[in-house]
């Protein structure tokens, strides 16, 4: 401080230097990143050789899996004593009321009672001295037979070949596992039956007619009351299936013995026991010239269902048609007890599928032209039935599974 005359100077005090200013936001650079490695190279042969090596070694653990489910489906079919009891009744109607039993792939007991609308009532009782051969079964059991002893031959070969060339062991058991994907396949199909349409599920439930059904009278045989309540439900002219005509149930099956006029057709779909019931009227029946003027003039009217109006050519089976006993030929070969004449509904025997009628010659049927007078559906659930479809289709995936892996270590495409 220096004080002159009246004045007071003061000198300030030294201030501190001010920090540097921060840099901004935008002021940064923005740099690129990096530059990516350089693709990895592609497995030396040793490692795709460890690779198959390991996979082959798990595939083991996946066959195992695979016997032991093929199993338990076969044992869903088995011929047991106590077998599986089934109802079989029309809902909302009482056209068809009773219950089977299914002991395997037959119906080895059982009783129906039946009101059709164009024939008399009728109890039906199978005959124990000649079930019901359920044909599908018959070849389901058969592929489940060769699926199992598939998979035990992929287990044991995949086994030894792998210990002398694994390349060897991958080719084969490629080509085994493609063979039992198929029989898993078939299998499935089998239990799912042809397609089914759900307006050709005529219960009797339902009242409806076709229009030209009014005006044609050419089918006499087919009328019945006026009461609206009596006519089957109006279907589409697509016929699922027509193994009936083959393939119904013979006539000693039953006590009394089955009549001519009626169709007792016992098949698999959907992993359910479905039961038609057709009645039958010959196609070169004589014309009632009292029903075919009722017809005319609106005071009776025909059953209508989707296979009204045509003509079958219909199989009469004294004997069960879908089960043939051993049999010896020139050379003694026989053939085996419990095989199928029903033909594979699989990828393997389409062909067979569509064999015409008379195939099996020198047998005690006959062979006629008929019309179809009623047709009335009737389904039942099989618990085992629908269990092994869950099987088969998670089995399926399993193995799908597998056999893309192989194809991937093995640097070949995968073939569905």
């Amino acid at each position: 401080m220096i004080m002159e005359d009246d004045y007071v100077f003061v000198e300030p005090e030294p201030q501190p230097p001010a920090p540097p200013p921060l840099p901004k936001t935008h002021d940064f650079i923005h740099k690129a990143l990096p530059p990516s490695p350089p693709d990895t190279p592609p497995h030396s042969p040793s490692a795709q050789a460890r690779e198959l090596t390991w996979l082959l070694d798990s595939l083991q653990t996946t066959l195992l899996s695979l016997k032991h489910g093929l199993e338990e489906c076969y044992a869903l079919i088995a011929p047991i004593e106590a077998g599986s009891t089934l109802v079989l009744s029309t809902p909302r109607a009482e056209l068809v009321k009773g219950h089977v039993a299914r002991v395997g792939a037959r119906l080895l007991k059982g009783t129906i009672h039946t009101k059709l609308r164009t024939t008399a009532p009728v109890t039906l009782s199978i005959n124990p001295a000649h079930p019901i051969h359920l044909a599908p079964l018959v070849t389901l059991n058969t592929l489940l037979t060769e699926a199992d002893n598939l998979a035990s031959l992929c287990l044991s070969e995949g086994t030894r070949k792998s210990q002398t060339d694994d390349s060897a062991a991958a080719v084969f058991l490629s080509s085994q596992l493609r063979l039992l994907a198929q029989h898993i396949d078939e299998a499935s199909a089998i239990l799912k039956g042809p397609p089914a349409n759900p307006s050709n599920q005529n219960n009797g439930d339902k009242s409806t007619q076709s229009p030209s059904a009014a005006t044609s009278a050419s089918r006499p045989g087919t009328a019945t009351t006026t009461d609206t309540n009596t006519a089957l439900t109006t279907t589409t002219t697509n016929i699922v299936g027509s193994d009936w005509t083959q393939w119904s149930a013979a006539s000693n099956s039953f006590t009394p013995p089955l009549s001519r006029a009626l169709s007792f057709h016992v098949t698999i779909q959907d992993a359910c026991l479905v039961l038609y019931l057709r009645a039958l009227e010959p196609a070169d029946a004589p014309v009632n010239l009292g029903i075919k003027l009722a017809l005319a003039i609106g005071t009776a009217r025909r059953l209508e269902h989707d296979e009204a109006e045509k003509i079958f050519t219909y199989k009469h089976n004294e004997v069960d048609p879908s089960f043939m006993p051993p049999t010896t030929g020139k050379t003694g070969s026989s053939q085996g007890q419990g095989e199928s004449a029903y033909p594979m509904r699989g990828i393997r025997n389409l062909a067979g599928a569509g064999a015409g009628i008379g195939d099996q010659g020198g047998d005690s049927s006959e062979i006629e032209k008929v019309y179809v007078r009623e047709k009335v559906r009737v389904e039942s659930a099989d618990p085992s039935l629908l269990s092994m479809s869950t099987k088969l289709t998670a089995l399926s995936n399993t193995l799908s599974l597998a056999r893309r892996n192989l194809a991937a270590v093995m640097g070949v495409e995968f073939e569905e």
